[in-house]
């Protein structure tokens, strides 16, 4: 029976083959948490009788979701994380060392064709490379702690086709913004999307991120973005040498005449700048709609964007511009592997000079936890992933997100603007 790419995948982790609705218990390839959810993670494992992690050397902790710690509390909560991590034998990053994601896939630990659950539900960012990754609760983790296996319901397939050239000051996010709204928060609940086409293909590892990364707006259990043209990327030393040990890209991906729950077709060649007005993320709309809304603070951080290629974004437009006066803008690289080459080619010294202020890479932000919450009343541009009341902390303050260039644009204008406009590329 031609299987799509999730079945697929899943029939080759449970031995005999499996199709949507099948429940299969599958062995995993790799696990992580963060100190958001690890700390849940230990005490459930522990009170499971656990004494040993399955395979010390498939699993990590990273701490970033509230780093350098703002108090007493959380800062113990990393103690007991680095006394778990040593005893264990875990590999874990540290502060600042970046987000998750981030990490798993620059240190290699995932590959094409592998099964790997994150307590995160921002996981699906793995399948940028054709990994079938999952967030998790943190029980589910404990359990996986144990046994190194994970019980799943193969899910249904949404397959979304991109064909065509994206237009300068277009960028991935900008297409994963209109899906999102095209389909809703709740479009493609349980199912694995499909990203596949021409477009996708000549997309960067960084913008295929922000493609499977935006899946869990839509409800998503996991994204799986067609490796076709990944093998050409410029990607991590560590990260090449699993994809050359995966075997055949080609071989992880759909069979012809595989069976979808719907198949969507998209030209991106037309597609603008687009917005996601609070509080919903499905709350999408072209840029020029709610151009001239005022910002008090602009972010470019989170799992979602804050590679290097968003961050050149982010310069291009404020290279030579300084902010608006009233607004700051704060930037976290998502890691500092990241960050250290936005220094080495000049892209931090730009962002600077033009009044942006760098803080730890990290999650912090995005989640409001710290460094970074609005006050009352003040308006956010952001290039994360949520946008509902709260999120950044404050259910006071009003979200909206966009592109890095988008989310530039507006820190130097003082409103949300299209990016075109401040190149004066309006006419293009």
């Amino acid at each position: 029976m031609p299987l799509t790419a999730a079945e697929k995948l899943l029939s080759r982790k449970a031995g005999y083959e499996v199709e949507a609705g099948d429940i299969a218990v599958v062995p995993v390839d790799g696990a992580m948490a963060t100190d958001a959810t690890a700390p849940f993670a230990i005490k459930a494992f522990e009170a499971m009788g656990g004494t040993r992690v399955w395979d010390p050397g498939r699993m990590a902790l990273v701490l970033d979701h509230a780093t350098p710690p703002p108090n007493e509390r959380i800062s113990n909560l990393h103690v007991l994380m680095r006394r778990f991590a040593d005893r264990h034998g875990l590999k874990l990053y540290e502060v600042g060392e970046g987000i998750c994601h981030q990490l798993m896939m620059e240190n290699g630990h995932v590959a094409p064709g592998e099964l790997f659950v994150g307590a995160d539900s921002h996981t699906p960012t793995l399948g940028a490379i054709g990994a079938f990754a999952v967030g998790v609760g943190s029980t589910d983790l404990a359990a996986v702690m144990h046994t190194g296996r994970i019980w799943l319901k193969t899910p249904r397939t949404l397959r979304i086709e991109l064909t065509g050239r994206l237009r300068p000051g277009t960028y991935a996010k900008d297409v994963i913004l209109h899906l999102v709204g095209a389909h809703g928060i709740a479009g493609a609940t349980y199912e694995a999307v499909e990203f596949a086409g021409d477009t996708v293909e000549g997309m960067t590892l960084a913008s295929r991120m922000v493609l499977a990364n935006m899946v869990a707006e839509m409800g998503a259990k996991t994204a799986l973005v067609d490796t076709a043209g990944l093998e050409g990327q410029e990607l991590p030393q560590a990260l090449r040498a699993r994809l050359l040990a995966s075997g055949p890209l080609e071989e992880l991906r759909a069979d012809p005449g595989a069976s979808y729950r719907a198949v969507h077709r998209l030209d991106v060649s037309d597609l603008g700048a687009q917005v996601a007005a609070p509080h919903f993320p499905d709350n999408v709309k072209d840029v020029r709609e709610v151009a001239g809304v005022k910002v008090d603070m602009a972010f470019i951080g989170s799992c979602t964007n804050a590679r290097l290629e968003d961050l050149h974004a982010a310069a291009r437009v404020l290279r030579g511009r300084r902010l608006a006066p009233g607004v700051r803008l704060i930037v976290a690289a998502s890691s500092k592997r990241v960050f250290h080459e936005a220094l080495r080619d000049g892209t931090v010294e730009t962002l600077s000079a033009a009044g942006a202020t760098f803080i730890t890479s990290g999650c912090g932000p995005c989640v409001g936890t710290h460094q970074g919450v609005p006050g009352d009343g003040e308006t956010v541009i952001s290039s994360t992933n949520r946008n509902f009341r709260g999120r950044m902390g404050n259910p006071n303050a009003n979200l909206y997100l966009g592109s890095p260039a988008v989310v530039a644009a507006a820190a130097v204008a003082g409103h949300i603007v299209d990016p075109a406009e401040v190149l004066g590329e309006a006419a293009a």
